[in-house]
């Protein structure tokens, strides 16, 4: 019999109404390694189970108030995983045969055989531990290979998600559309491995990586003898992807020749390898991606109408980073977790300023920009918190809001009035989101309704300047065509710091107002 080892994480949940029954089980399971915690009714035990979680429960059947089946009960609703063994006397056999069928793992009957309780507990903590474990490499399957692995929260990438929950079972061929960066090959993966040829090959291409001639036969083959060089024969990429999936990345670049042969295989799905008039028959899935505008292409006859309707059968368009700036939170903790595992770090968190920055940065580079950015910052890093120190020099940080609009590139925000940072900033969000005052407000870590107020200001701030330059700093006249009082404007010029103000003394709010 396997021992548990002291750490191994195994929970128990120890319920039985005789206080120093349950103390001398839960002494000799805690010196097999298990983490025991007693309930000593069975009120405790439910209260125990609702506020806690435990690998196996151990319970009497026999309690006051609240018996062993309620808590058997109360352990299938709280914890559908865990392992429940039943304690029972002799004359109560049929009554812990219930349980079994409730859904207890096994009983015990009183007295204890401490030997065989070690046995059953052991035996549950086992399927426990192979439950954890196989609930582990599913999530790591569905991290490298599922939908999990497509990070995104927003609203945006939900749609792209429930796309390819559709499209994936299918074998019709695909058109993944996005800027550089967004993440294409990624996507391509989770279509071929939520397929039912994920147990197949799924081959890569990059349509710009080669020449022409090297592309034809990288994608094709060659027979040998076919050419200078060519000693034998070479199978191509779509050979190499017969029963799987072949993912043409930058399919918009392929030359003009090469886009007629790849339309007589999608037509005909068999090749041609070069040197050969055999035609081999290949049954493979084409995942297509680009960044281009192919309905452009077509129509200034750089890509083949006929292809571009074969390719386009099902089209995901993948939207860029700056549309979905509420997923760089969760992109940065899936990256930050990745390299803390490939370089051995434990960043645990990330700083206000570089959180502002990420949030309110263009990210041109997309995706993967994001992912070499936190990559560069997870290494550089001592404290276990990605600060600004951890920024490499021509970063993001040094970039972001240099100059405030209509200013020199020279004149930095440092050194200016906090309130007109704070205004650049809160306008730069709004423009960001294209004036959606609750996406920055969030954005920017405040409230609407104080986002709203600030805007306000704003507002009447502008007005007043405009107004105090069209009369040439004439208080009386500015003030005539805004239709206040000169001293409820006095007031108001000295909030803005703009005039001193004897003047603004006095003033009273329905003066102001």
């Amino acid at each position: 019999m396997s021992q548990s080892r002291p750490g191994d994480g195994i929970r128990v949940l120890i319920v039985d109404d005789e206080k120093a029954h349950a103390q001398v089980v839960g002494e000799t399971l805690e010196r097999q390694g298990y983490e025991c915690s007693i309930a000593t009714t069975g009120i405790a035990g439910k209260r125990a189970l609702e506020q806690d979680e435990f690998d196996v429960v151990l319970t009497d059947l026999r309690m006051a108030e609240v018996d062993g089946m309620e808590i058997l009960k109360k352990a299938r609703q709280a914890q559908l995983d865990a392992e429940v063994l039943v304690i029972t006397g002799h004359g109560d056999v049929k009554t812990a045969v219930e349980a079994i069928k409730q859904g207890a793992s096994n009983y015990l009957t009183k007295p204890l055989d401490m030997a065989e309780l070690r046995v059953l507990v052991e035996k549950a903590a086992q399927k426990r531990r192979l439950a954890r474990t196989n609930r582990d490499l599913q999530r790591q399957i569905n991290e490298k290979f599922g939908f999990e692995g497509v990070v995104g929260s927003s609203p945006r990438m939900h749609e792209v998600i429930a796309r390819l929950q559709s499209i994936s079972p299918t074998s019709a061929t695909v058109l993944i559309h996005g800027e550089t960066g967004t993440g294409k090959e990624l996507v391509a993966k989770a279509i071929h491995n939520n397929s039912p040829r994920k147990n197949k090959p799924f081959v890569a291409m990059n349509c710009t990586a080669l020449n022409e001639n090297l592309l034809d036969d990288e994608l094709f083959g060659h027979e040998a003898g076919a050419f200078t060089g060519a000693e034998r024969v070479r199978k191509g990429r779509f050979e190499h992807a017969n029963g799987g999936t072949l993912f043409l990345d930058e399919v918009g670049d392929m030359p003009m020749n090469l886009q007629a042969k790849l339309l007589r295989v999608l037509e005909n799905n068999e090749v041609f390898r070069i040197g050969s008039n055999e035609p081999l028959k290949v049954n493979v899935r084409v995942v297509s991606a680009t960044h281009r505008d192919l309905e452009a292409a077509v129509a200034d006859g750089t890509f083949r109408q006929d292809l571009y309707f074969r390719l386009n059968r099902l089209k995901v368009k993948l939207p860029p980073l700056r549309q979905r700036r509420e997923d760089i939170p969760l992109l940065a903790a899936h990256f930050i977790k990745e390299f803390n595992a490939l370089h051995g770090k434990s960043v645990n968190g990330i700083s206000e300023p570089v959180r502002r920055a990420m949030a309110i940065h263009e990210w041109p580079g997309n995706v993967r920009e994001l992912r070499n950015f936190i990559e560069s910052m997870v290494v550089l890093d001592l404290d276990g918190v990605l600060d600004i120190d951890d920024v490499q020099d021509g970063d993001i940080l040094p970039r972001i809001g240099a100059s405030a609009p209509g200013s020199g590139s020279e004149n930095t925000l440092v050194g200016r009035p906090l309130a007109e940072v704070e205004r650049f900033y809160m306008e730069r969000a709004l423009d960001l989101t294209g004036g959606n005052r609750e996406e920055a407000a969030r954005m920017l870590g405040v409230g609407e309704r104080t986002l709203y107020r600030m805007i306000q200001d704003w507002k009447v701030q502008d007005k007043i300047k405009e107004a105090m330059g069209k009369a040439g700093g004439d208080l009386a006249q500015a003030s005539a065509d805004l239709g206040m009082s000169e001293k409820a404007l006095a007031r108001k010029l000295k909030k803005l710091a703009m005039v001193g103000g004897d003047d603004a003394e006095g003033v009273t709010e329905d003066e102001e107002a």
